[in-house]
């Protein structure tokens, strides 16, 4: 999920940015909360028994009803509607990572009222090879298969990093996956923001015409807005509001839920927590949506990444700084 390549802070941007007047604070009124918002979360809600043993995890903490209700109500007291479980890597050869079908079900019944789409891909030339045609038939067949066997999955969330701008394999996976999924299934694409300043990142930064390209193949945009070196927060807090903008005008018609930041990842220059967070996040895309005299009928809300590393903190802070307040009134 997290972009794969190390970005460097762009000198063009940050100039540009820090003589800007910028208009970015917060909006608590819940005005920017559609009660339809998204989330990551974790394998082990969907994962087979060869995924528990080896990476050594307890399936007791995910595989009883109890648990599975417990995270139903939490992310349903926060306005989330999407849920994204985690059936990454593929593998080499293009089968997306198996679910347990037992668990599966389970999970679907606590979660009725939600949209669940797993969330599938992997790493580029690593797992994920769209360029073949081979390993873009087995993917899609079996992402198919995934949803024929579970009719009530609403569709998959594709994440593949990077895609490249421009690049014409994913737009033939995508366009080979509306043809096999059965009709009416979501196909969500885990997307890349814009371009930021003058100079192009084109494996992790996607133009307008790209964008265009993209959503015409997709129900659903939920652009990756972190993973940009920026130490800055105000700088981080301007490009959070230029970027909701552009994704959501750039979109079209498809619906866009706008990816924040709620995790740590020490050591990692392209990740700061101090810039890179949910209060600074949002602020951002406030910032964005305020400068439009009515909100764009594509923008759905924002999607969390990740629910396994959210605290309580950050619970209250979206409630209290995002959520509408008649609704989220319950704690973590």
């Amino acid at each position: 999920m997290r972009s794969i390549l190390l970005l460097l802070a762009i000198p063009a941007l940050a100039a540009l940015a820090y003589h800007a007047r910028s208009s970015c604070r917060s909006v608590a009124d819940g005005r920017h909360d559609l009660r339809t918002n998204g989330i990551w979360i974790e394998h082990g809600w969907l994962g087979d028994d060869n995924w528990f043993d080896r990476n050594n995890v307890e399936r007791s903490r995910f595989r009883n009803t109890e648990s599975i209700r417990e995270l139903a109500v939490l992310l349903a007291t926060h306005g989330v509607r999407d849920v994204f479980p985690h059936l990454c890597p593929a593998s080499s050869e293009g089968q997306i990572a198996p679910a347990d079908s037992l668990q599966t079900e389970r999970f679907l019944d606590g979660f009725s009222g939600f949209r669940v789409l797993p969330w599938v891909g992997g790493v580029l030339r690593k797992q994920c090879f769209p360029d073949s045609a081979e390993w873009r038939e087995n993917f899609v067949s079996s992402s198919a298969a995934l949803l024929q066997t579970h009719p009530r999955l609403a569709g998959i969330h594709l994440n593949i990093e990077p895609v490249s701008d421009g690049s014409e394999s994913f737009l033939m996976l995508l366009d080979e996956l509306r043809r096999a999924i059965p009709k009416g299934k979501i196909i969500s694409v885990a997307a890349y923001p814009p371009h930021m300043g003058s100079r192009p990142f084109s494996k992790v930064h996607w133009n307008r015409l790209y964008y265009s390209e993209v959503a015409q193949r997709s129900d659903q945009i939920v652009p990756m807005m972190y993973d940009t070196s920026l130490r800055s927060p105000r700088l981080y807090r301007k490009l959070m509001s230029d970027w909701a903008v552009k994704v959501l005008d750039w979109s079209g018609k498809t619906e866009v839920l706008l990816g924040i930041p709620a995790y740590d990842d020490p050591g990692a220059e392209y990740h700061n927590v101090e810039t890179e967070n949910l209060p600074n996040a949002l602020s951002g895309i406030d910032a964005g949506l305020e400068s439009y005299r009515v909100l764009p009928e594509n923008y759905a809300g924002v999607a969390i990444y990740c629910e396994w590393e959210m605290d309580s903190s950050e619970w209250l802070y979206l409630r209290t700084e995002f959520l509408k307040k008649q609704e989220a009134c319950r704690s973590q």
